[in-house]
């Protein structure tokens, strides 16, 4: 597929060779996302694919960083397949606002950024300059499930 005819979200995803997963269902008592006006706020999202965690742990000591990273990513598919569960099209989206990522690690850890760049970098190679977005990257002493990473994401949709 050539750049001209790269024209939705969606497409831009297919050249990456990434699809969408079918949306996560929540693991606890909350809602997977949830629209206020022109905004859609999508519940954290831990690296889930094909139904399992693709690792477990913290980062350093159990995952490498590469692993956290590819976690990010998937996280960020994980969120967009919410989103546009929620919202039909993914073209819908005028602007990635923010991500809230956390990483589980101990105190003597401070990659959590670049871990996080996986989900952040994703956003811009899908939605380009609307896809740039503020963000908080932060080390957590445990995750749910015991995943690695988790990530929450805040739509500005038509």
């Amino acid at each position: 597929m050539s750049p001209s005819t790269i024209q939705t979200p969606e497409d831009r995803l297919e050249a990456l060779g990434l699809s969408l997963p079918t949306p996560p269902t929540p693991v606890a008592a909350y809602i997977p996302a949830k629209r206020v006006g022109s905004l859609v706020y999508v519940s954290g999202q831990i690296p889930v694919r094909e139904g399992a965690l693709i690792a477990t742990g913290r980062v350093p000591t159990d995952v490498t960083l590469a692993t956290a990273v590819e976690c990010a990513r998937q996280c960020a598919l994980n969120g967009l397949a919410v989103l546009k569960a929620e919202i039909g099209e993914l073209g819908r989206v005028k602007n990635v606002v923010r991500l809230g990522g956390f990483v589980a690690c101990g105190g003597e850890f401070w990659d959590q950024p670049e871990i996080i760049n996986g989900a952040s970098e994703l956003m811009v190679k899908v939605f380009g300059e609307s896809g740039r977005h503020a963000r908080a990257a932060v080390g957590a002493p445990s995750l749910p499930l015991d995943a690695p990473v988790e990530i929450e994401f805040l739509f500005d949709v038509a």
